[in-house]
């Protein structure tokens, strides 16, 4: 008899994935798994058919669902594609023009036809309020309630659908914030409000203000969706609690969700990168890059010591292709990856100068790649993966999608080859390449911004495209082996059954080491802990948890902040000098050295509080097995060479532990296959997972 069955689901631009896993009394879990098409013009339809598919995988009832996870793009991709509400920002007097200013920097130096991101809330719905503070909070001119009041008929008038709240030096005091969002509430009583003392409690105006605007301005939409999706769940049964997934890596209930959903636009990304890190974790290997390519995009995580990478800042919906500053700043809780549009369904076409591009443009789910068959006229990655025989045309995504060859080859023709006198095959090779080219590019930049490399690091692939790219990015980097772990093809929606409970809360309270303000900085501490542990609360049911406390400093005078861990208790005076050598060690680490002589001011703190993760011992070796007999061969085309040879395909069910292949071949799996390329071994290892070497690595 099943103890839980925990269901997961992953909202993706092509695909959404589901798993589903029962655990019995002795602590035994049993997975199944579903992909399903996205259903974009009702997102929840294609939820609740992979529930339904999962389920009768499982011979299991929705009443036998204990636990229900979500992590969604949702959020991401209406800020993407400008498709949120209708959004008002309220901000002091004579700062209206903070969104559109920025902190007045050029993400490129020398274009003199630079584009800037154009900002959520047009100049005409950002109304100015008479309220000053000053920087510690200090009422300077009081809220002039008649000013604010002044501007609720134009907001009922432009049919305004959310509104921003943002004052200067809220964040320290948030009292004039609030007292607006009761008139706001009371004068509009349908319209949600969004405070930036809440939402983005942090100082600079420009990050904070827009964090602010973006969380106003997807609220409306995903509020609706999570209503509609939680009925949906009702309808057929599920009785479950319906936990989201946060970027930030934890979970949470679906009323903070609704608050805070700004906090869900790389919910899914976030997903994989913890199912990296527990794979990791199982096989002992504390240096890994992630990488997790679906049908939209690639996402790379580096993971060290068996946990993502963290990061306050986020961009989304940048102008400017790989060019930091070129997005709307958001300052939340994030893992910290790289993400571009390089996924199965990416585009491919010719620039200006004959040069073949591939992504940002998705085929998406409708009508998708040419090969699907649904409309698509334009060749996608999936069309040249399939025209270089990496596909099998009946038995792509487990039989459920037939492709078709001649569809492909037509559009690769039409749009690539044709242009530049390059048959279908040699098209579709430089397609992959290139494709391949850019996430190699993005893993390179990712190191170098991280201040690490990639010697000793292994590759954990998976997505639908992850381990069918693996092992040409890990040559491209250096990388000499890979892991292909079971259910890879859903292992972001794998990995949100991974993740604990858990909120993290960041409030700024500037103090220099100097002159440090001990009692200060404990009690907003133990604030911060009171908070996000009632948060936790909520939907731990009672089980442990585990607090991490960091401080976010900088040498006085410099614009950027490093991360620092503190202690869990209260500070005494013997801990600043500590926390202060912690410091200097961390910036020698990115720097080179320190800066001796130079006091070092905090910025703003975080707290997180997080349910305790399961423990999981590194997989013990296995003696060798013999290979199985490959179920067929067919020709493919080595992206390396050009050559085209016939390649031994394998079944992955077929390979017990132990069993190793030579490559050139391909694996084979319901929802994805591994591609080991000439010069690789593939071997299963204990825990059924699929292990790339190249040469002797």
């Amino acid at each position: 008899m099943n103890t839980s069955v925990r269901l997961a689901a992953d909202i993706g631009g092509t695909f959404t994935d589901v798993a589903l896993e029962a655990q019995d009394a002795d602590g035994e879990a049993t997975r199944w798994t579903a992909k399903v098409l996205t259903t974009p013009h009702a997102p929840e339809l294609g939820v609740l058919e992979g529930v339904r598919v999962a389920l009768s995988r499982a011979a299991l009832t929705p009443a036998d669902v204990t636990l229900v996870i979500h992590g969604t793009t949702l959020a991401t991709n209406a800020l993407i594609e400008r498709k949120g509400a209708k959004t008002a920002l309220i901000t002091t007097e004579g700062f209206r023009d903070v969104l559109a200013l920025g902190n007045e920097s050029r993400y490129d130096q020398y274009d003199l036809n630079i584009e800037l991101p154009q900002p959520l809330v047009p100049r005409r719905w950002r109304l100015p309020v008479v309220e000053r503070l000053d920087n510690t909070g200090k009422v300077l001119r009081p809220l002039d309630e008649a000013s604010l009041r002044a501007h609720i008929p134009f907001l009922k008038s432009e049919g305004i659908e959310a509104v921003a709240v943002g004052f200067l030096h809220g964040f320290v005091n948030p009292a004039h914030e609030q007292r607006a969002a009761e008139i706001l509430r009371a004068e509009l009583p349908d319209v949600p409000v969004s405070l930036a003392s809440e939402v983005s409690p942090e100082m600079r105006e420009w990050e904070r203000f827009s964090t602010t605007v973006a969380n106003a301005y997807v609220q409306p939409l995903m509020a609706s969706y999570l209503g509609r999706l939680e009925a949906g769940l009702r309808e057929m049964g599920v009785a479950a609690p319906l936990f989201l997934m946060l970027s930030g890596g934890g979970l949470t209930t679906v009323e903070t969700a609704s608050r805070f959903p700004i906090r869900l636009v790389e919910s899914g990304p976030a997903g994989g990168a913890i199912f990296s890190a527990f794979v990791a974790r199982q096989r002992g290997w504390s240096k890994v890059l992630s990488f997790d390519m679906g049908g939209t995009t690639a996402k790379v995580c580096l993971i060290d010591d068996y946990a993502p990478q963290a990061s306050r800042t986020f961009e989304v919906a940048r102008v400017g292709r790989f060019k930091r500053g070129s997005g709307l700043p958001l300052r939340i809780p994030v893992i910290e990856m790289v993400e571009i549009g390089a996924g199965g369904g990416s585009l491919a076409s010719l620039d200006a100068m004959g040069r073949i591009q591939v992504g940002p443009e998705s085929a998406g789910a409708m009508p998708g790649p040419a090969c699907y068959g649904r409309g698509g006229t334009k060749p996608a990655v999936t069309d040249a993966n399939l025209t270089l025989g990496r596909y099998d045309a009946a038995s792509f995504a487990g039989g459920s999608l037939a492709l078709n060859e001649a569809a492909a080859a037509t559009a690769l023709d039409a749009h690539v080859g044709g242009k530049l006198g390059l048959e279908p095959g040699m098209a579709a090779l430089g397609v992959v390449e290139m494709v391949d080219e850019n996430m190699a590019n993005a893993a390179r930049v990712h190191a170098i911004e991280s201040a690490k490399s990639y010697e000793g690091r292994a590759i954990i692939a998976f997505g639908g495209g992850g381990p069918v790219h693996g092992y040409r990015v890990a040559e491209k980097i250096g990388v000499n082996r890979l892991l292909v772990p079971s259910g890879a093809g859903v292992g972001s929606a794998i990995g949100f059954l991974r993740a604990p409970v858990a909120y993290e809360v960041v409030k700024s309270l500037y103090t220099r080491f100097a002159r440090f303000d001990l009692d200060g900085v404990n009690a907003l501490l133990a604030a911060m802990s009171a908070e996000a542990s009632q948060v936790v609360a909520e939907g731990s049911f009672g089980a442990p948890t585990v607090e991490n406390r960091i401080a976010y400093m900088r040498y006085v005078g410099q614009g950027h902040e490093i991360a620092v861990p503190m202690p869990v208790r209260a500070l005494v005076q013997g801990d600043i000098a500590a926390i202060r050598a912690a410091y200097d060690a961390e910036y020698t680490r990115f720097y080179d050295r320190p800066v001796p002589g130079s006091d070092v001011e905090v910025l703003s703190f975080a707290v997180t509080v997080a349910t305790v993760v399961d423990h999981a011992d590194p997989v013990a070796e296995v003696m060798d097995a013999p290979a199985p007999a490959p179920i067929r061969t067919q020709q493919v085309r080595d992206t390396a060479t050009g050559q085209v040879a016939e390649w031994a395909v394998y079944a992955r069910d077929d390979m017990a532990p132990g069993a190793t292949v030579p490559g050139p071949c391909i694996v084979v799996e319901d929802e994805t296959s591994t591609l080991v390329g000439p010069g690789w071994s593939c071997r299963m290892d204990g825990l059924g997972y699929l292990e790339l070497t190249k040469g002797d690595a």
